[in-house]
């Protein structure tokens, strides 16, 4: 089981992330806001959660040990894999997934792409007495690296890749804009959880 990498990132996309681990090249999927939050040539560590299946290994990356137990968890329920797990922890921080299944906020749990009113019923039943395994206090979301000029673009492919139309990516960012006109100096990660906030609420 691999647990974390440190080293230093060669690559990233929207989505994923690749990590130099003593000369080896290590590809992760990361929540778009954890993929933003880094730059290229820079060191990083990464909680990571190992995926296999008959035919393939996939790593997993998040920024901290509470995401990678929210992704964990989540695929206990019937239903759901490692894509809609990365969906949930993307748009959800491990608090308000505790909060949405312990009150039964379906609105909060269908703001995820790929869950509907049904998906999110089942996620309550069988998540409800279990989500008790997740920590009970929120983290505060520290600013791990300065936005780029191109935070639009990587904000909305991050939000495309995560299933989301590029109109409604689009939007999304432009109400980030409209809210933070300091945009371009804030950590791009912070941007897109206000994204992602914004079209939960839309």
């Amino acid at each position: 089981m691999i647990a974390h990498l440190s080293g230093t990132v060669t690559a990233a996309g929207p989505t994923w992330l690749i990590i130099d681990v003593g000369g080896i090249g290590i590809r992760a999927l990361c929540p778009p806001a954890t993929a933003a939050a880094v730059r290229v040539g820079e060191r990083s560590t990464l909680i990571t959660s190992l995926v296999v299946r008959e035919d393939s290994l996939t790593l997993y990356g998040f920024s901290d040990d509470d995401e990678r137990d929210a992704f964990e968890l989540v695929q206990t329920a019937s239903g759901v894999g490692p894509k809609l797990a990365q969906a949930i922890v993307s748009v959800l921080n491990p608090q308000q997934l505790r909060t949405a299944i312990q009150t039964e906020n379906l609105a909060a749990l269908c703001a995820v792409p790929g869950i509907g009113r049904k998906g999110a019923q089942k996620l309550v039943i069988e998540l409800k007495d279990r989500i008790q395994l997740l920590a009970v206090e929120a983290t505060a979301e520290a600013p791990t690296g300065h936005a780029a000029p191109v935070w639009r673009e990587q904000v909305s492919e991050g939000l495309q890749g995560l299933g989301w139309s590029g109109k409604d990516a689009e939007a999304a960012c432009d109400r980030v804009a409209a809210a933070h006109p300091d945009a371009e100096e804030m950590p791009v990660a912070q941007l897109m959880r206000t994204a992602l906030a914004s079209l939960a609420r839309s």
